[in-house]
């Protein structure tokens, strides 16, 4: 019995920085994982951030539309119209002249 107390010993005094170097390793990976993580979390944030911008703009265009005075949208549908068949002709619409009445 005596003789495995140097044996434990050693094991002992080997076992403890092992562990420590271990720990310390297992500690840094977490720390990566977490600090990736946020990388990511803020890049996403930063990218959704940008799209709801962009949408409220595109509703407050639309708010502006439909309540604005004065504002004929059909009057602006018909004239975007023209315009496309302009550029698919390449040429200028025959009816100008003519506009329906919603």
């Amino acid at each position: 019995m005596g003789e495995l107390i140097p044996i434990v010993a050693i094991i002992m005094g080997c076992g403890i920085p092992i562990t420590a170097l271990w720990t310390r390793h297992k500690q840094r990976m977490v720390e990566m994982q977490v600090d990736a993580t946020a990388a990511n979390t803020a890049e996403r944030a930063a990218q959704y951030a940008s799209q709801i911008q962009r949408l409220e703009d595109r509703v407050q265009v639309l708010e502006r539309i439909v309540t604005d005075k004065g504002y004929d949208v059909a009057t602006q549908i018909e004239a975007l119209r023209d315009l496309r068949r302009v550029d698919d002709a390449g040429g200028v619409p025959l009816n100008l002249g003519r506009r329906e009445n919603v």
